[in-house]
């Protein structure tokens, strides 16, 4: 299996309404297409969504890293010594973990494909459904109220709400106001995404704690890099607190695993840098009886459908954050997993089972503008 030719495609899809966290909003799914073929005819499809507040990646800097770095690093490299092709991917530059996540899922398109499996049993095969929450952007407390009994109409009984973005009374009366509108049933997680400090954490926390909030967890609740705040918040609270954006590489969860700096950790491919990087994180993770979940960027259903597998593959991995496609005014892909409300299913075809991608859709443009 040689890998003959590497392609890009950019794809923009609006979304149906914005989404906004405390770090960003966005109006519309913008991503890199990757699409992998080997001399005998197969194709392999990975996904790359810029999220410069995050990664730090451009649209612009994902195709430069896929055409400059990466695929001369890897044409002509042979799948059958996959994990050779996978040390080029993480060794040939550093950072660009989208970049790296876009080429990395096609591999393991192919080579699942090349076995005769769907990319979750060639992972593991622990699972081949899967239930996703649904985020409730951050906005005055009256909208997300309305939004979250929405979700709940449509059948979603897991809530990710974004807080961070003003001041910690603001939030907690966010909260307030979801809870009255959805009542106890419902389970609610938070993500500050980086918006609050660790004192005021910790206060905001112990009051929803008080007030009997019914919080299940709160995500990254300080900056990325304030592992001491991160941890002194875990320390304080009884609510579970977990790492998302101090995340990224497995090093980066040995630290904190090592210290105890969250209860759990969300994984999501774009930081990790692909499927082979998020697998270490969550063995690190399960040997320290940490669970993990998977999460996603604003990302169509092919980045999801391979974070899907991944997530399907594992025991330890516990919680599903892939509501983006859900987000989408329409999709491009024929095949991958699918959904039924909140339920996931995934495809049991090879691999990731993507059939077509309607380049038309996806309103995907410089289509071939940069040769293989």
């Amino acid at each position: 299996m040689i890998i003959q030719k590497i392609e890009t495609f950019q794809t923009h899809v609006p979304l149906i309404k914005p989404f906004k966290t405390a770090l960003r909003t966005v109006t519309a799914a913008e991503a890199i297409i990757v699409k992998i073929t080997c001399e005998d005819g197969r194709i392999g499809w990975g996904e790359a969504p810029p999220t410069a507040v995050i990664t730090g990646e451009t649209l612009q800097s994902i195709e430069g890293a896929i055409h400059y770095h990466l695929k001369p690093a890897l044409l002509k490299g042979d799948l059958l010594n996959h994990e050779e092709i996978f040390h080029r991917i993480q060794t040939c530059m550093t950072g660009n973990g989208s970049a790296k996540a876009a080429v990395d899922m096609a591999i393991y398109d192919l080579v699942a494909q090349r076995s005769g499996l769907p990319l979750y049993q060639f992972l593991g095969g622990y699972k081949n459904r899967l239930e996703t929450d649904f985020t409730v952007s951050v906005n005055e407390p009256s909208e997300m109220a309305n939004d979250a009994r929405q979700y709940i109409r449509e059948g979603f009984d897991v809530l990710k709400v974004k807080v961070g973005k003003d001041d910690i009374e603001k939030d907690i009366r966010r909260i307030q106001a979801i809870r009255e509108a959805i009542g106890r049933e419902v389970q609610i997680r938070l993500d500050a995404n980086q918006g609050w400090g660790a004192k005021e954490a910790v206060r905001a926390i112990k009051k929803m704690e008080d007030s009997d909030l019914g919080i299940e967890l709160i995500e990254q609740p300080v900056p990325a890099h304030d592992l001491n705040g991160l941890k002194w918040v875990t320390d304080h609270v009884d609510t579970p607190i977990m790492a998302d954006e101090s995340v990224f590489s497995p090093l980066q969860a040995l630290e904190v695993v090592k210290h105890r700096c969250a209860d759990l950790i969300n994984i999501k491919l774009m930081k990790a840098g692909g499927i082979h990087q998020a697998i270490k994180i969550n063995v690190l993770a399960e040997a320290a009886g940490m669970e993990c979940m998977v999460g996603s960027m604003i990302e169509s259903r092919l980045g999801i459908t391979a974070a899907a597998h991944f997530a399907a593959s594992s025991r330890n991995i516990t919680r599903y954050d892939f509501d983006a496609p859900l987000m989408l005014a329409h999709d491009f892909l024929e095949g991958g997993a699918t959904y039924e409300g909140k339920q996931i299913r995934l495809s049991e075809s090879p691999g990731l089972g993507v059939k077509h991608i309607h380049f038309e859709k996806g309103r995907i443009t410089n289509e071939g503008k940069v040769s293989s």
